[in-house]
């Protein structure tokens, strides 16, 4: 149980310029984990001090994003089959505080007006042109051409209210819909872009893997197929790889997504960011054994 008149006490000595109290101060508040957030953030409306605003902000981020990464790593080890849990906790990297409930309801509010229109009969094509037409023309989800190197489309909350994202993030969105509403589509970690697959999972053993057309998730739900995917591989240069033509998993997706934003804060100067999102990624390259692709 936290003792306020203690925790209180401790935050006032956050500014102490002996460096032995300051370190067993902040290691004591930091032991308190997100219990100690809201008398943090009480502290720092009512601080006067620079050092004492700046100690208090550094050791709420350091609370933050310690619990951030043990719901990563918990995410991970327990099979990563939800990739909308996935993407949100990546989204709690810059957004600690959003109500998360709200972009919940916000996927569940574009999956119900395209299941309103969806008839169970539907061709696979027949259902993706519908997806397109309620994802890309009713709501105007689109790729974000002119500032793709920004790392607010990475962040599935950002991409929801702005309706503009990268590849990764617009396809995340799009197969997590797409699967709520039982239409099977897949990510799929092409290099270079990110695609999606629509599996007929009764024919997976297929040499096709069962996968009867690809969709372009940031060119409006394009529907292509196997040739053009080789034709993309050709002119980059690579060679016939599994990987690049079958769906992946939910950890081979959130890595992509890191990587990018460490790619986007790389090129804006961050360089804490990038060592902290390096921390992330090395979280899920410890293999727990379990390899899921998307679920439902």
């Amino acid at each position: 149980m936290i003792n306020p008149t203690e925790v209180n006490s401790l935050i006032r000595l956050l500014d102490d310029p002996d460096n032995e109290i300051y370190d067993h101060v902040h290691e004591k508040l930091l032991g308190y984990g997100s219990e100690v957030i809201a008398y943090l953030e009480t502290a720092f409306e009512q601080a006067f001090d620079a050092v004492q605003q700046e100690r208090i902000a550094n050791l709420v981020h350091e609370i933050q994003f310690r619990s951030l990464k043990t719901d990563l790593q918990l995410w991970h080890q327990s099979g990563a089959f939800d990739l909308l849990q996935g993407i949100l906790i990546i989204n709690r990297y810059q957004y600690p505080d959003l109500d998360e409930q709200r972009v919940i309801n916000q996927v569940e509010s574009i999956k119900r007006d395209i299941w309103i229109q969806m008839m169970n009969e539907a061709s696979p094509k027949e259902q993706i042109k519908l997806i397109n037409h309620v994802f890309y023309n009713i709501y105007g989800f689109s790729g974000n051409i002119s500032n793709h190197l920004d790392p607010q489309n990475s962040y599935l909350s950002q991409v929801l209210e702005t309706k503009k994202g990268n590849q990764i993030s617009l396809a995340i969105i799009y197969s997590i819909i797409a699967q709520k509403l039982d239409v099977p589509v897949y990510g799929v970690n092409l290099p270079q872009h990110f695609i999606l697959a629509y599996v007929d999972e009764s024919m997976e053993n297929n040499f096709e893997g069962g996968i009867l057309f690809y969709i372009n998730a940031f060119n409006k739900g394009f529907i292509f197929g196997r040739r053009d995917v080789d034709m993309f591989l050709k002119q980059l240069n690579l060679k016939f790889d599994k990987q690049f033509y079958e769906p992946c998993s939910n950890t081979d997706i959130i890595k992509r997504v890191i990587r990018n934003l460490i790619s986007a804060y790389e090129n804006l100067g961050s360089a804490e960011k990038v060592v902290e999102l390096n921390e992330l990624l090395a979280i899920l390259d410890n293999n727990p054994g379990i390899n899921q692709r998307i679920m439902k």
